[in-house]
């Protein structure tokens, strides 16, 4: 039936005319377009946005990448010239920055564990908020499956699922459907459309795929007995029906529709007033309704649904004539009924934009659920639809969509993230931000709304409304947004006010290390380089000092130590930028080589990066280096991608695999050893990019199904992953499969029988053909598990097996075996030949500290620190070790250093864990709070937080009896 809607919809006459408005909105005629002085600004906006730009969203397209003739590469390699410190300046971060991060975390937790069940989705939707501007997106995407799991109503279901799915980006899946599911209810489309709270069974297995199988058997034939029954009815209003139930006609035109009037009273009380109340109709045999817009084939289904309840033997456009006379006359049941039926026939895009024409002049809240959830469903595409975004972006749609009761603060948190991710300076980012500000309510969703317009409208210059909203959000609350205003009286040729305005803010507030890294724009001198300092030391992870002091070196004419200056951040903090002044320097030095890998390695992470100042696509710089850096062959790209990969230089491997793409673009397990690479540097969109394209590009359905599976895996859905390789195992048994399988079963706590599965898995992998590089690593995870099965002998062969074909991290478990053998002389040796070895080795130094007395160790970590400042150990063991010799307070000021900058789980859970040794159980729940934000599920901090909270209420106990004990002795006295 699905399939004939749109030609059963088009022959409608009736309907046609009944809503010639809104064919006019999908199909405009001369009429429509001489009517054009009436649409409103913000329809020209958006036109004039989609008219002029490359695709409907603005996104920048890649310039040419010709190469140009050899003799003038010298001259174009540099035409921005070199870069200079004045036109460096940090970008204002969009998302939700508090001052005190920890405390944001326990209040919000807290507010999840003791708001009402139905607003518990709201709450998990602002951890979302705070949680996004962490650099982990696993937090994110935990807090919008709570946010889901949580939410009641059909339009939040829609939004978070499509929005859960947008995260994976299938909508880049060759072969796809946008209303495909993952397997589960927490994303499956049909339920979504289910009204009710079902978070207990949100994450079980989805039954859409079963109920199709039993739509294709079982209903089929009681469909088959039902349209044999109610058929002949339908088509000509006769029937096995006892005459004398039929007592009243409906008469259209020449037609009369045989009734119960019974059963038609009792469709609506209209009816029932009309039918059976004290109206001329209620004593006559026969009514005319040719006067209601209602065609005679509707009139029928009308008459049938009154008795048999049922609309699956109808056509759609039928039943969308039934859903306009449910309107009409009042009829609930029919309306719901109708509702539900069409909303079950939206398929895809096309369905949609006809559809829910109808849903919102109907005013059909799953109707226009269902066409909103393919709009959503199909992001970012659906953006190119004009009359799409006209709906979502303009007041009026939005107006449309609130009718119905499907506009809200998370649909366009949504809607404008997509947006500003694909062109933030778009119109349709502006409109989208204006709608979810005016959809805000609670404190924060005023304070993202408003901040987000802010850095929008200063992306695009337009530095006095940019400051206006950022003035909104500093209203709201968001202290943050004091960075956006200062910025903007700073462009505005206000430097005093701006300087004046942060100083003030680290007056009033504890300072962090963005405040003197924005102050620092402010001033210069040995003013700027003091509060460059003092930014790095608060917060080492912030990549604008490091630039801004290579680039001052450089004006200096010391080049070696401007390079010295960027490697540190590039060192534990890959990020394009860094990566291309680092490419910008080395061709200063007449080092093409490192250049060109350097911008290989920028292209992987964005394929459509803009280098000098924006000015030239990356590919083309790339065309430009080529013919002044070393040619190599495939098997030369090979060899270098080996030696690479085993010295631990992921940034080098990353510009081989580049090359080699070029030569070979559809071999997918490139693809695939690019998003390794690139989730060791901590780039997982960039990763999940990668894997999406060795998916489309696989050759065979068995390797296809591995892709799909790491997809899942890295998504957070391990039992579909698991399931992935098992079909492909099915097919093929391939290294892949069964590393999947493996890798998937050993995330959790595994017991004796359950390690014994995964060492055979990987045993099996070890038999597929496959290459060192992959090998290296199972044997690597193979000496892993049996060193927690007490298999010392059998881990340390098959570390030496990895290290004979050199995977150089086998040193690291290798010497973990010596350490738990008591050979702690050559686990420590062991170490030291992996830091001789890895070009990125903070971790091996770390890693060694383990196996050397304490000086050594703190001589270690502190290396480590340098090396990489992320790593929260070093930070942990200092602690520990001040703990020990009792020096609390600045045990807690090491840890409190490292959670200023990353507010880490296991920070968080020790420095509770020192506050409660301390007896401050206050700050104890606090850290712990803030901690299960991070995890709810971690066992050691829920139990720390329970206990603190019983001594929190032992104590006031106490002090309540106290206070009782010294009132009745004031009486007595």
């Amino acid at each position: 039936m699905q399939h004939n809607i749109f030609n059963s919809i088009r022959s409608m006459k009736i309907m046609d005319a009944c809503k010639g408005t809104q064919v006019h909105a999908l199909k405009p005629s001369a009429a429509a377009a001489a009517d054009r002085s009436s649409v409103s600004a913000a329809d020209k906006q958006l036109h004039t946005s989609l008219d002029h730009s490359k695709s409907p969203i603005g996104r920048t397209k890649p310039v040419s990448t010709t190469a140009p003739r050899h003799d003038a590469v010298s001259e174009t390699l540099l035409p921005c010239g070199l870069p200079a410190s004045e036109l460096l300046e940090p970008s204002i971060e969009p998302s939700l920055k508090p001052l005190d991060f920890v405390e944001t975390l326990a209040r919000v937790h807290r507010r999840a564990e003791c708001c009402a069940v139905l607003e518990k989705s709201e709450v998990y939707l602002e951890q979302c908020a705070v949680l996004r501007g962490l650099p982990d997106p696993k937090l994110f995407r935990r807090g919008l499956r709570e946010a889901r799991r949580h939410a009641a109503e059909v339009h939040a279901k829609v939004v978070l699922a499509s929005w859960l799915r947008y995260e994976r980006r299938e909508d880049e899946l060759v072969g796809s459907n946008s209303m495909d599911c993952c397997g589960r209810n927490l994303e499956c489309p049909k339920a979504s459309l289910v009204p009710g709270y079902d978070h207990e069974s949100v994450f079980d297995r989805c039954t859409c795929f079963l109920r199709e199988i039993v739509s294709d058997c079982v209903v089929r034939n009681q469909e088959c007995e039902r349209e044999c029954s109610t058929s002949s009815e339908y088509v000509d209003g006769s029937g096995d029906r006892d005459a004398e139930d039929e007592d009243v006609f409906f008469c259209i035109g020449d037609s009369e529709i045989s009734c119960r009037r019974y059963s038609m009273a009792a469709l609506s009380r209209p009816f029932e007033t009309m039918l059976c109340g004290g109206f001329l109709e209620c004593r006559r045999e026969k009514i005319n309704f040719s006067m209601n817009c209602v065609s005679v084939e509707a009139m029928m289904a009308v008459e049938v649904f009154s008795r048999t309840k049922r609309l699956s033997q109808f056509p759609p456009n039928v039943i969308l004539e039934m859903l306009s006379f449910a309107n009409k006359f009042c009829c609930e049941e029919m309306k719901h009924a109708c509702d539900t039926h069409l909303a079950s026939l939206v398929l895809d895009m096309d369905d949609a934009v006809l559809l829910i024409e109808y849903g919102l002049e109907e005013t059909a809240y799953l109707l226009v659920a269902a066409c909103v959830q393919v709009f959503l469903r199909e992001l970012p595409g659906s953006l190119e639809r004009w009359s799409v975004m006209k709906m979502f972006c303009c007041p009026e749609g939005r107006d449309r969509l609130a009718l119905v009761g499907h506009v809200s603060f998370v649909l366009y948190y949504f809607l404008s993230q997509v947006a500003m991710e694909e062109e933030m300076r778009s119109d349709m980012t502006v409109m989208l931000l204006e709608r979810l500000g005016e959809c805000a309510e609670e404190g924060w969703q005023k304070q993202l709304a408003y901040h987000q317009l802010g850095v929008v409208m200063s992306e695009r210059k337009e530095y006095k409304d940019a400051q206006r909203w950022f003035e909104s959000a500093v209203e709201a609350g968001h202290i943050y947004s004091l960075v956006g205003v200062a910025r903007t009286k700073y462009k505005l040729g206000h430097m005093s006010s701006a300087y004046k305005m942060i100083n003030s803010l680290i007056e009033n507030y504890k300072p962090v290390g963005w405040m003197y890294q924005e102050r620092s724009l402010y001033c210069t001198g040995t003013e700027k380089v003091v509060d460059l300092l003092s930014a790095t030391e608060l917060d080492p992870t912030l990549s604008f000092p490091y630039k801004y002091n290579a680039v001052s070196l450089l004006e200096e004419n010391k080049i070696g130590a401007a390079i010295s200056e960027i490697d540190k951040i590039i060192g534990f903090k890959v990020s394009p930028d860094c990566l291309e002044l680092r490419a910008w320097l080395l061709i200063a030095m007449k080092d093409y080589e490192g250049a060109l890998r350097d911008v290989r390695a920028i292209l992987t992470l964005d394929p459509n990066y803009m280098v000098f100042y924006g000015n030239m696509h990356g590919g083309h710089l790339v065309e430009l280096l080529r013919p002044v850096a070393q040619q190599w062959s495939q098997a030369d790209c090979w060899m270098q991608l080996y030696d690479r990969w085993s010295s631990v230089d992921d940034i080098g491997s990353l510009a081989v695999v580049h090359k080699m793409l070029e030569n070979d673009p559809g071999k997918s397990i490139l693809r695939f050893r690019q998003s390794l690479l690139l989730l060791r540097l901590n780039s997982q969109k960039a990763a999940m990019r990668s894997l999406r394209l060795a998916r489309n590009h696989s050759c065979s359905a068995h390797e296809r199904l591995v892709y799909e599976g790491w997809i899942l895996y890295d998504t957070g859905y391990r039992e579909e992953a698991l399931t992935k390789a098992e079909e492909s195992i099915s097919i093929q048994r391939s290294f892949e499969a069964f590393f999947l399988k493996a890798y998937a079963l050993a995330d959790s706590s595994l017991d004796s029988e359950s390690s014994k599965y995964v060492i055979n898995l990987l045993e099996e992998a070890l038999r597929c053909p496959s290459d060192g590089l992959r090998k290296g690593q199972a044997l690597n995870n193979l000496g892993s598990v049996y060193v927690d099965c007490g298999k010392l002998d059998l881990a340390a062969d098959c570390y030496k097996h990895a290290l004979n074909i050199k995977h150089t991290r086998a040193h690291q478990g290798l010497a973990r075996v010596y350490h738990l053998k008591e050979q702690h002389k050559a686990a420590y040796d062991e170490m030291t030949k992996l830091i001789a070895k890895a070009r990125n080795n903070a971790s091996a130094y770390e890693k060694r500290s383990e196996y050397c007395d304490r000086d050594m160790a703190k001589s270690d970590l502190s290396l480590a620190t340098q090396l990489d400042p992320l790593r929260t150990y070093p930070y942990r063991y200092r602690a520990a070790v001040l703990m020990d010799d009792h020096r609390e307070d600045e045990a807690i000021a090491e840890l409190s250093r490292a959670i200023g900058f990353k507010p880490d789980l296991q920070l968080l859970h020790l420095r509770a864990a020192f506050h409660d040794s301390m007896g401050d159980y206050i700050s104890t729940v606090r850290d712990c709070e803030a901690a299960l934000c991070l995890d709810p599920s971690h066992a050691e901090t829920l139990e720390l937080c329970n206990k603190a909270r019983e001594r929190i209420n032992e104590q006031k106990v106490r002090e309540s009896k106290t206070n009782d004990q010294v009132f009745s002795e004031c009486s007595i006295w």
